[in-house]
């Protein structure tokens, strides 16, 4: 019999090798095929690996994990990653799919493995049903945005919640995630990290800067009536772009 086979499609880097790590742990004998940032490359990885079983985050850039299960439905036994939110697990009660909510922890992935290990021995649920349940269940719930982001830290990992963010700088294919008192470097462009944040709550001031509202402190009126912004507790001033400046069009 051979070992299993296994994609990790999950579009945070950290997280992908917190779930390789572990499951290496777990489940040495689980071939881990591929990894994949979006929902298009788990598609292609699961085209040419044809994969046992895909550990899948719901929400991921280009093509949707729900539309990614919806593809390989019957095919392939899905382990959904996914926020903690209430709504969204409740449907899971409905259907014979795990899911593991991030963070990732250890002992719950343990559950799923155990699970996964189990179900091997027979083909791949139908999970129509269960994604019609997420999609209802996401639908009732507009507007959800990211809580935390996870950053490397040294040889871990710390979690930064969204209200500790100051500001954020893109870094050419990365972006600089600037708290209060320090900074981390995330291997994600500017532009995916914004679409993860919530838009009334983050604004875009400049194509590189992107800052938290809520941290802001005054804004100058710099050479020739620019604008710059000043943070309560950052001691740089941050420029912003004439594209951008409509946002204080108050001041």
């Amino acid at each position: 019999m051979r070992a299993a086979r296994a994609i990790i499609a999950e579009d945070e880097p950290l997280l992908r090798s917190e779930i390789r790590a572990t499951l290496q742990n777990l489940w040495p004998e689980l071939i881990i095929c591929a990894e994949a940032a979006d929902g298009t490359a788990a598609l292609q990885a699961i085209e040419r690996f044809a994969p046992d079983v895909i550990f899948l985050d719901i929400h991921m850039p280009s093509v949707d994990g729900l539309a990614v299960a919806e593809r390989v439905n019957g095919k392939v036994h899905v382990v959904f990653i996914t926020a903690y939110d209430q709504h969204l697990l409740a449907a899971f009660e409905h259907g014979a799919v795990d899911y593991l909510v991030k963070p990732i922890c250890p002992a719950r992935l343990k559950v799923s493995v155990e699970r996964l290990q189990e179900r091997m021995q027979s083909a791949p649920p139908d999970v129509r049903e269960l994604l019609q349940l997420l999609k209802d269940a996401r639908a009732e719930q507009p507007g959800r945005y990211i809580q935390w982001l996870t950053v490397p830290s040294r040889s871990d990992f710390k979690l930064v919640t969204v209200g500790e963010v100051r500001y954020l700088r893109a870094d050419n294919k990365y972006t600089i995630l600037y708290t209060s008192a320090a900074e981390f470097l995330l291997t994600a462009t500017l532009k995916d990290v914004k679409e993860k944040l919530d838009p009334s709550l983050f604004w875009q001031i400049h194509r590189s800067i992107i800052v938290n509202v809520s941290s802001i402190d005054t804004v100058y009126r710099a050479f020739r009536g620019s604008l710059e912004v000043k943070l309560k507790d950052r001691p740089e001033l941050l420029p912003v772009s004439a594209a951008h400046a409509h946002l204080f069009r108050t001041i």
